[in-house]
């Protein structure tokens, strides 16, 4: 297990093209760490709050069962990953370079960074 600070730094080393990863609480929409630069990620943290939010309840609108695992968003120069945290009210938010990120890759180690995590 590692903590936040540990984690988000291991996101920003281990990941080709990450650029800024927080960790936030969706239930209040705070960033409880962040790291990296280039993102304001205060503001990230409340607007993918907002983002997350607004699926869980389209999903329950439409019925359907199960649990989020990520939200992918395709800008012209960066993808932008939210994992949500199973069994907590947290996701892991991360920016990537478009051109050097493996987005397979990226989702992949991100999911196993979030195992690791003690809050």
């Amino acid at each position: 297990m590692t903590t936040v600070k540990l984690t988000l730094d291991a996101v920003l080393n281990d990941i080709e093209g990450s650029m800024a990863a927080a960790l936030v609480d969706y239930d209040s929409g705070m960033a409880l760490g962040t790291a990296g630069t280039g993102v304001n990620l205060e503001v990230a943290a409340a607007g993918n709050t907002e983002v997350v939010r607004a699926k869980l309840r389209t999903m329950q609108a439409l019925g359907i069962q199960g649990a989020i695992e990520d939200i992918l968003i395709t800008l012209q120069q960066q993808y932008h990953i939210i994992y949500l945290i199973p069994g907590q009210t947290l996701f892991l938010y991360l920016v990537l370079n478009k051109e050097r990120a493996n987005l397979a890759m990226a989702r992949y180690k991100l999911k196993a960074f979030a195992a690791d995590l003690k809050v």
